[in-house]
């Protein structure tokens, strides 16, 4: 009677093995093409992607870099202080887009050229995505305004 319980108490522990492996590998294929890196620019130039890597860039929308053409196509630069890389986008920019303001932008970095697909702005005049704060901070190009103003 012992070693049929014992042999239930295996199968079960296998089985619940397998099923952990199936749920692991079912959620980890939902997820490819979900899964985007941040990088800056400066990590982009030292290390290019693949041409077919979708991945997220995000800096600061250079100052008299923003052209729009007669299409929907637009072009400008992204930096972090340190680096620089072109853009295009095709499509309509948000409200909020535009020079000397923070922005993430999903693509993928073709012949040094990054060919977003999706591009995010701020929202609000305070607020600026983490990945990109950390960035300009790093490069000394953000100063906390809270600080200038003595608050905290």
């Amino acid at each position: 009677m012992k070693s049929l319980k014992k042999k239930r108490r295996i199968q079960i522990i296998v089985l619940a093995f397998v099923a952990l492996a199936l749920s692991a590998s079912l959620i980890g294929y939902g997820f490819r093409d979900g899964i985007n890196f941040y990088r800056d620019p400066t990590d982009v130039i030292a290390a290019p992607p693949p041409a077919n890597e979708v991945f997220r860039l995000g800096g600061l929308v250079e100052e008299g870099s923003l052209v729009r053409g007669e299409s929907e196509t637009i072009t400008f630069n992204v930096t972090d202080g340190a680096e620089v890389i072109p853009v295009t986008y095709t499509g309509i920019l948000p409200d909020l887009f535009g020079e000397n303001q923070g922005m993430i932008g999903t693509g993928k970095y073709v012949n040094g050229t990054f060919e977003a697909s999706e591009i995010l702005a701020k929202h609000d005049e305070d607020y600026m995505p983490k990945e990109v704060l950390d960035s300009l901070k790093d490069s000394g190009l953000y100063v906390d305004p809270n600080a200038a103003a003595g608050e905290s």
